[in-house]
């Protein structure tokens, strides 16, 4: 990327990084955690770090990690941070916010009127105006820099002479055109108000809306050009922070070894087809039962992907090179176990109700509501979740039986579906286990021949849930090849000294 380029990016990812409140995704608060030097081990850490390198360092993860977001996250954006009114955090900020402003009325009633604080809100007024002007408003620029000169005020102010109910009508008027339209309503309200304290109050805080506005409007302008250089500006940060830190693929290393292993120790599995199942779930084919050649650089990387999916949340040592997506990996990790769940549910239930109710999608989908409506806390509370879903689908079938004129199940066969969708809650349950080896096997295809190529041959067994289950597949496939061209060269890198023996490394590595 040009120099300008990205000095350009940097400014801009600093602007949506400094002006606006926590960015989110719907539903979901964006903590994605990033690089961090305490997650080093202490001997893999640099000696000393100044004040200034580490505040820079971390300026510059900032920046990383917003760009990544932008990129990989269509639904990126930032909303409004509100703290809950009960909690420690919220009721000293309401406190913090109310000393200052009981503060600037005692001022501004004081006799003479005192404009320390006054001046002080202005002046960050005055920047946060400037910040929402595009590059071409140029006489507007020059003119909120004329009204609210800081000098200015600042001797009217030592005068007696500062009106503060003229200046916030002036921003008023700024704010009604600069505004969103969905700030209109909001600007409107301001207006009405007549005591200057409460209206500045007003001022701010649709001010901080308007920043947050323009922060998106930034975001969405901006994401074109940073998919269009998101490899190369992820590549250049990333050397960037591995020269200040040397030891930052350690653990990088170790998760691909481990992958290495995975595959010369576990069971083989085909590949041919997605259909197939194999007895340990996240195992790659075993090459190594087959000849002496080492498995290839590509097949032990997908390996290391698909182990992020068996990830123990508890482990601290996540590969540096995926810090940034570990949230959103340990959500797809989550939404293939309800797959696993909801799959196993539904065949059990078809083996009991046969295909007439299951040829029905109406059917096939009140089921599915059921059980991911019963199945939301199984991971705390498993049997429990299992007991109700059973009772409930038992009747759903026994119902369903019954409205298209067939035979309902008998007391014996009724006690045998409750029994089978109980043990649905053991993780050594044998429908589970197949069915979540068959998802894995499913997505460990997608990586290697794509999409396209892995719908055309979809699992039977998983036909049932195919929409949820090929939404998953797109979201990690396309997250998982993205991050592959980033950080290529230095996987081929690790995996040489891991896979190849001595002598081979002389020659080039395959390309990953």
């Amino acid at each position: 990327m040009p120099k300008t380029e990205e000095t350009v990016l940097q400014n801009d990812l600093s602007e949506v990084e400094s002006g606006a409140p926590e960015p989110k995704t719907p539903g979901q608060s964006w903590k994605s955690k990033s690089f961090c030097l305490d997650d080093q081990s202490p001997e893999g850490r640099p000696d000393a770090f100044s004040v200034t390198e580490l505040i820079e360092t971390v300026n510059e993860v900032s920046r990383l990690s917003i760009a990544h977001e932008i990129i990989v996250n269509e639904d990126f954006y930032v909303e409004e941070t509100i703290l809950p009114p009960n909690s420690v955090e919220g009721r000293f900020a309401e406190a913090t916010c109310n000393a200052f402003w009981n503060h600037l009325k005692e001022q501004l009633l004081s006799t003479p009127p005192e404009f320390t604080c006054a001046l002080r809100l202005l002046k960050e007024i005055k920047e946060i105006l400037l910040s929402l002007l595009l590059p071409w408003q140029n006489r507007l620029r020059n003119e909120i820099e004329e009204v609210l000169d800081t000098d200015l005020l600042k001797q009217e102010a030592e005068h007696g002479a500062l009106d503060v109910p003229r200046l916030s009508n002036y921003i008023l008027n700024l704010m009604a055109l600069l505004c969103a339209p969905v700030r209109d309503e909001a600007v409107q309200k301001l207006e009405t108000i007549t005591d200057p304290v409460r209206l500045l109050r007003g001022i701010f805080r649709v001010l901080g809306l308007m920043k947050m506005d323009m922060a998106n409007y930034t975001i969405k302008s901006f994401r074109p050009y940073l998919q269009e250089h998101s490899i190369q500006y992820e590549q250049a940060k990333f050397q960037e922070l591995l020269d200040k830190q040397p030891s930052l693929l350690n653990y990088t290393t170790k998760w691909l070894t481990e992958a290495a292993t995975d595959i010369t120790t576990l069971c083989p599995s085909s590949l041919d087809s997605p259909g197939s199942s194999c007895s340990t779930a996240c195992s790659l084919p075993n090459r190594a039962a087959y000849n002496s050649e080492p498995p290839s650089p590509t097949m032990v990387l997908y390996q290391g992907y698909l182990n992020l999916l068996c990830w123990d949340p508890e482990n601290e040592e996540f590969p540096e090179t995926l810090l940034m997506d570990r949230i959103r990996l340990q959500e797809m990790a989550f939404q293939l176990h309800q797959l696993t769940i909801l799959d196993s549910v539904l065949l059990v239930a078809r083996s009991f109700s046969g295909e007439v109710l299951f040829s029905s999608p109406e059917f096939v989908d009140r089921l599915k509501c059921i059980t991911k409506a019963l199945t939301e806390e199984f991971i705390s509370r498993p049997e429990e979740a299992m007991l109700s879903v059973s009772e409930q689908v038992s009747q759903e079938i026994h119902q369903g039986l019954k409205d298209v004129g067939l035979t309902t199940l008998s007391s014996e066969n009724t006690a045998s579906l409750l029994g089978q969708l109980q043990d649905i809650a053991k993780k050594e349950n044998c429908i589970r286990s197949i069915v979540d080896q068959r998802i894995r096997l499913f997505l460990k295809f997608c990586l290697l021949h794509g999409m396209k190529e892995s719908l055309l041959h979809f699992p039977r067994g998983l036909i049932l849930i195919e929409r949820e289950l090929a939404e998953l597949g797109w979201k990690f496939v396309s997250l998982m090849h993205h991050n592959q061209q980033v950080f290529s060269r230095y996987y081929a890198e690790i995996l040489k000294n891991i896979i190849l023996p001595p002598k081979a490394q002389e020659t080039d590595v395959e390309p990953l």
